[in-house]
């Protein structure tokens, strides 16, 4: 599934790509799975509309979208999620379509927005401008006080609390396990358990590894692509995610996996403590 670096990264390209320009059209495909608001509400908010932005919220891409009504400037919001295998793609229109394409947005500037998702778990929704809120913090931009708040007494694995949506939103499989082996802490620890010097050291690993993430484009696990089709290149930096009986990149101790919440999480027995 995407996390907040491939999300981060989609939504950057798109920026460059459609801002600015207008949807003349919206075409929606019959499976429901998709639609998260109903078909014709979506229909209705992207139509003849102007794309003003595009942003990242937690693990969503967020369009705000600007069209004039009566002579009255309205706005509103497109909200995709991903879920595992969901696609947003800027193309030309005599492009072969995905069987698996479930929207087609047709544009002022001759090209298509489609979104294409394999195995629909992805989301497609629309809000009035403001009126969507994701819950959880945005680790790119909480300070330490709040972040330690969100641990403190909670008995859980601190794995288990940051792929905890509520809490922290947008750090997924991946970046966790990335980021508890940059601040030497074993996913099982208890998240209370955990002292405020190495809280603070794994805030500052996380939003170092999301940084570089981004930086990369994201991590190439399964059919992840960014907005132009191209793949990301963070997975040549994991240090221990999917590494499992590797020698481990600081000690040579062979990475462990073992599975927390039904999620597999790699660590450094030697390493992490």
């Amino acid at each position: 599934m995407p996390e907040l670096p491939e999300v981060e990264t989609i939504a950057q390209g798109l920026a460059r790509r459609v801002r600015g320009d207008l949807i003349h059209s919206v075409w929606l495909g019959r499976k429901p799975e998709p639609l998260k608001s109903p078909a014709r509400q979506i229909a209705a908010t992207l139509d003849h509309a102007h794309i003003a932005g595009v942003r990242r919220m937690g693990k969503h891409i967020v369009f705000d979208l600007e069209r004039k009504n009566g002579g009255k400037n309205t706005a509103a919001q497109f909200i995709v999620h991903l879920g595992m295998t969901g696609r947003l793609q800027v193309c030309e229109p005599q492009s072969e379509i995905s069987k698996h394409t479930h929207a087609i947005a047709k544009l002022a500037s001759g090209r298509e927005l489609r979104f294409i998702d394999p195995r629909r778990f992805g989301r497609l929704s629309v809000a009035r401008a403001g009126n969507f809120d994701p819950v959880g913090m945005e680790p790119l931009e909480i300070d330490f006080d709040r972040f330690l708040s969100l641990f403190r007494g909670r008995k859980t694995a601190i794995k288990s609390a940051l792929l905890n949506q509520k809490l922290l939103r947008g750090v997924g499989n991946i970046y966790a396990d990335e980021s508890l082996f940059r601040a030497g802490i074993r996913p099982r620890r208890r998240a209370s358990a955990i002292r405020r010097e190495q809280l603070a050291n794994l805030l500052a690993a996380i939003k170092e590894v999301l940084k570089e993430a981004i930086a990369l484009g994201g991590s190439s696990i399964s059919d992840y692509v960014d907005a132009q089709g191209e793949a990301g290149f963070f997975q040549l930096q994991h240090r221990v995610y999917g590494r499992e009986g590797e020698p481990c990149l600081s000690c040579k101790t062979p990475v462990k996996r073992v599975v927390i919440a039904g999620r597999s999480s790699h660590y450094c027995p030697r390493c992490q403590k």
